[in-house]
């Protein structure tokens, strides 16, 4: 009865470990690789050293277009300090308006299609937009943001992560 006691009482200290791990420790992001609007081949560890927002968006999502502002201005501030904004455009997107879109508000990004649905996957099938994702400078996730960011909140983990 005792040695059930103790089998008990250590299967709740394991689980309580397990959780207060699961809400401390970040998660990596998936190593993946995308092809930028401009052809140009890559992988999101070529962006390690620096803190990346990984923006999940579309040209119909019209949360997606008011973020957008605030994520141009988030570039301009931070870009020299180490932040880069990776944009991917849904696999549902038409190449066409993702172009114009980028032509009319010339986005200091680097922007991706994610063409096929793979990286929507790898990052836990993302379905929402906008969908963003704000990495440290090894690749671990932040924080995750299902719709348009709490942009004070996202100003600080930035900063933060630039510091840090």
């Amino acid at each position: 009865m005792m040695k059930m006691r103790y089998l008990g009482m250590a299967a709740v200290v394991a689980i309580v470990l397990a959780t207060a791990f699961m809400l401390t420790g970040k998660k990596s992001a998936p190593d993946v690789s995308f092809t930028t609007m401009e052809g140009q081949n890559s992988a999101l560890q070529s962006l390690r050293g620096q803190v990346v927002l990984v923006n999940f968006w579309a040209t119909s999502c019209s949360g997606c277009m008011q973020e957008m502002p605030d994520l141009i201005k988030l570039q301009k501030e931070y870009g020299p300090k180490g932040y880069r904004t990776l944009a991917i455009a849904m696999s549902y997107d038409i190449p066409e308006y993702i172009q114009n879109y980028r032509s009319q508000t010339d986005l200091p990004f680097i922007v991706s299609h994610d063409k096929d649905g793979s990286l929507a996957k790898a990052f836990g099938d993302v379905a929402l937009t906008p969908t963003s994702f704000l990495l440290d400078k090894n690749g671990k996730i932040i924080k995750q943001y299902v719709g348009i960011p709490d942009m004070a909140e996202l100003n600080r983990l930035i900063t933060d992560a630039l510091n840090g």
